[in-house]
């Protein structure tokens, strides 16, 4: 592989496969007021919360960590106050303490918290305004979790850089991924140059998993599968990755390596693709160049179709895992190939009606969907050119996918927010 794709790949990599507590749109409310608080340099007297629909649609319903089990923006708000440690990031709750939880408590009794629709016309807007007897301080982010474009401290400007909605906010060039240059990446790339990477995200989500499985989290999605269906791989690689996000929107502590912005992404696009290594007793090598493979397809799949919008991102990720396992079982660009294809025309109509304990259960869907298409591809089936959106090329087909989502889909994003928010956002 030419080296210098190599090193953006991995780049690209380094930049999506990042430690997140939570759910990342709550943490990033909770990231940017640990911003402004920090900038207003004293007490908090109001703070007004401003958020695109988006937003509001995926913090509305689930548990932010380190809360005692609260919900929503202004919890969000108030933790990344009391208790966030804006240099970490989206791990900015990872150091709060009981003390913490009992003043952000306060502080919602006591402070004024007015929540409002973003004034921008961007799809991810967060914009924080606090006010200090003294002070007044303003924190926008936009175009992801933590893409701060504005600071302004008693209405002077300390920081600022360009946005436009239509540009892209990552650093990297994400027109490099090809199904072609995927497989060729985790064929070829000296795996001591991602080993960290993807070595932490093992960890990580097999062990909030593990809690999952283990725990009372929102619905038991993970468990409910084992003790329904057995503990097939078959039902354990779905059972995981369902449970990780039992846990995760139900407010475990515990991070999960994010893919694409999204921790149930992350858990979605890796762990089946582990419990499958593991059962299938391949060298620890071929089961993270696996996750390379399951990682990228999703980061590919994503990239055309957008971060927030109606389409489920666990569709892609349920992909990216059957292209992974496609990958344990000797499958490498035709087959792959036709594992995305056959996965993508079984399930690409799930919708995203916000981050809540249901994900655990839309994941489990798109797992499903990915093993068979993956299991279609083993055995020669796949999904011919002309049926449906389905045509000849897998790069093609991807795209046909992604404009549906990206733009076919926008008065469905609408509408399901509205309906979530009685038309407004006092949330």
């Amino acid at each position: 592989m030419d080296k210098a794709v190599e090193r953006e790949i991995i780049a690209i990599l380094k930049e999506e496969l990042i430690p997140a507590m939570g759910c990342t749109e709550p943490i990033a409310i909770a990231y940017a007021s640990a911003l402004a608080f920090d900038l207003l340099g004293e007490e908090v007297e109001k703070v007004r919360v401003f958020l695109s629909p988006n937003i509001i649609k995926n913090v509305k319903s689930v548990v932010v960590p380190h809360t005692g089990g609260e919900r929503g923006i202004v919890a969000a708000s108030a933790i990344g106050i009391c208790g966030g440690e804006a240099e970490k990031q989206l791990n900015v709750l990872s150091s709060v303490t009981q003390e913490d939880i009992e003043r952000s408590r306060e502080l919602r009794r006591k402070v004024d918290f007015q929540v409002e629709r973003s004034v921008r016309d961007y799809i991810f807007s967060i914009i924080i305004e606090m006010e200090g007897r003294n002070n007044s301080s303003r924190v926008e982010l936009a175009g992801n979790h933590t893409n701060v474009i504005e600071k302004r401290r008693n209405g002077e400007v300390v920081f600022s850089k360009p946005y436009e909605e239509k540009s892209d906010t990552h650093s990297t060039d994400r027109s490099l991924l090809t199904i072609h240059n995927i497989v060729e990446f985790a064929e070829s790339v000296d795996i001591e140059k991602v080993r960290e990477t993807v070595e932490r995200q093992i960890e990580y989500n097999t062990e909030i998993a593990e809690e999952g499985l283990r725990g009372d989290w929102g619905a038991n999605i993970g468990s409910t599968i084992i003790k329904s269906y057995g503990e097939s791989v078959h039902n354990r690689a779905k059972a995981y990755a369902a449970a990780g996000s039992d846990a995760r929107m139900n407010g475990s502590e515990k991070p999960v390596v994010i893919n694409s912005g999204s921790g149930n992404q992350g858990l979605t696009a890796s762990l089946p693709v582990i419990v499958y290594a593991r059962d299938l007793k391949v060298s620890h090598e071929t089961m993270l160049r696996a996750l390379l493979v399951s990682n990228l397809v999703t980061i590919h799949l994503k990239s055309g179709i957008g971060s927030l919008s109606a389409y489920c991102g666990a569709t892609s990720a349920g992909v990216g895992a059957g292209s992974g396992i496609c990958y344990l079982y000797g499958g490498r660009e035709k087959e792959i190939s036709h594992t995305v294809v056959n996965a993508l025309a079984i399930e690409r109509g799930m919708i995203c009606d916000g981050a809540k304990a249901s994900c655990a259960a839309k994941i489990a869907s798109a797992v499903d969907a990915g093993l068979l298409g993956m299991e279609m591809e083993k055995f020669g089936n796949e999904f011919l050119g002309g049926e449906g959106i389905v045509v000849k090329g897998v790069e093609n087909t991807i795209d046909n996918v992604s404009k549906v989502a990206r733009v076919g889909m926008k008065e469905t994003d609408r509408t399901i927010i509205e309906l979530m928010t009685g038309g407004g956002c006092t949330l």
